[in-house]
């Protein structure tokens, strides 16, 4: 049974294909049917509250792993990405990540204040929030981004996937939210950036450490897409404000991230822009940012640097946010390979071959001997 295959044929199926169905299941058993709570009456299930009995909410290790594991996993996503930061890349593929890098933070920090500012930051047009907008177009997707320079680009272009990594997480989001008047102590910022930090140290002292965690970057995210799912509605899906909200926040990031990113290329003398178009894209592992931001907001709560009406706001759009940054995921993949296939045509028109390294080559001009008579 190609099951793998076949979750894989779907664009971003390892996050999408887990999150819908924990969100399902949690779906089946909130309806508390009868028949199901009385099987797990008979075979001894603890109550999750008087005469209420739920199959994901059956303790152990099955409870821990895929009903309460959200930010367990999300933690250890998070070391496993950080250890994968290299910090030793070539000067060219240096320049190249850091211009990625700053292009698509920046864009997607601008268009969330910029949003917050023109509409409501927790639920506004379209029921997109300034956490789902910063979230989505800050987290490119690196593996599809190695794929897409692999192929139109050059080794340049896919060295700088090395300092994109940078863009992992919710540090960015969180500090654009700092940045618009939300009060995160320090010990937030520290929380969320510590898993990182540790593996990105331990990943550049040892390169078979780096190795050995590399599969946690894809291994443990049909696990936290699972888990976030098991705190949803599978209905939530059909919201129109998620489906539509998802789509606008996909073209945009495809669209804006592309355009910024070209023009910061060709401000620093780029002649191929085939990077910042592959690395237009939202990454799968996106969808736990939000779930990351309530809980920072919680710490933020508890330290009195935050109202616990404004931490339960975040709380609130935690769900819909990361159903939006799921369908804006699957958005970006079918779109971004398709931009990429285009632009490359473009600048081979122009007479551009983006697999070429463009090296500034110094050209030493002899003087002409004079000839004696």
């Amino acid at each position: 049974m190609k099951i793998k295959k076949s979750i894989e044929r779907v664009p971003g199926g390892l996050m999408v294909i887990p999150l819908m169905l924990g969100a399902l299941l949690n779906t089946i058993d909130q309806l508390h049917i009868p028949f199901i709570m009385n099987i797990l009456k008979s075979l001894g299930v603890s109550p999750a509250q008087e005469g209420i009995y739920e199959f994901m909410r059956i303790g152990g290790f099955s409870e821990a792993l895929f009903k309460n594991g959200t930010l367990t996993l999300i933690g250890l996503f998070l070391f496993c990405a950080g250890s994968q930061m290299n910090l030793r890349v070539g000067g060219k593929a240096l320049k190249k990540g850091i211009l990625l890098t700053s292009s698509k933070c920046l864009t997607g920090i601008l268009i969330g204040i910029l949003f917050g500012i023109f509409f409501d930051p927790m639920n506004g047009l379209l029921g997109l929030s300034t956490v789902a907008i910063i979230a989505a177009m800050t987290n490119g997707n690196e593996g599809m981004y190695a794929v897409l320079t692999g192929q139109y680009g050059n080794r340049s272009d896919v060295g700088a996937i090395s300092v994109l990594t940078l863009n992992d997480g919710p540090f960015f989001t969180m500090l654009a939210l700092g940045m618009v008047g939300s009060h995160f102590p320090l010990i937030a910022f520290i929380a969320v950036l510590l898993p990182i930090a540790l593996g990105m140290l331990l990943g550049n002292l040892d390169e078979d450490i780096r190795e050995f965690l590399k599969p946690g970057e894809t291994l443990l995210v049909p696990f936290f897409a699972f888990c976030l799912g098991a705190g949803m509605n599978f209905m939530s899906f059909f919201n129109p404000e998620a489906v539509w909200g998802g789509l606008a926040l996909g073209f945009a990031t495809v669209i804006l991230s592309a355009i910024t990113g070209i023009l910061v290329y060709r401000l620093f003398g780029e002649r191929s822009t085939i990077g910042p178009v592959a690395e237009a894209s939202t990454a799968g592992n996106a969808v736990g940012t939000p779930a990351a931001i309530a809980a920072a907001a919680a710490v933020s709560a508890g330290a009195g640097l935050m109202t616990l009406e404004e931490a339960k706001a975040f709380q609130d759009i935690a769900n819909l946010a990361t159903i939006q940054i799921s369908i804006s995921t699957i958005t970006t993949s079918i779109l971004c390979p398709i931009a990429v296939i285009l632009w490359d045509k473009y600048q081979r028109s122009k007479g551009i071959d983006g697999t070429i390294e463009d090296i500034s080559k110094k050209i030493i001009v002899q003087p002409e001997m004079k000839q004696n008579a």
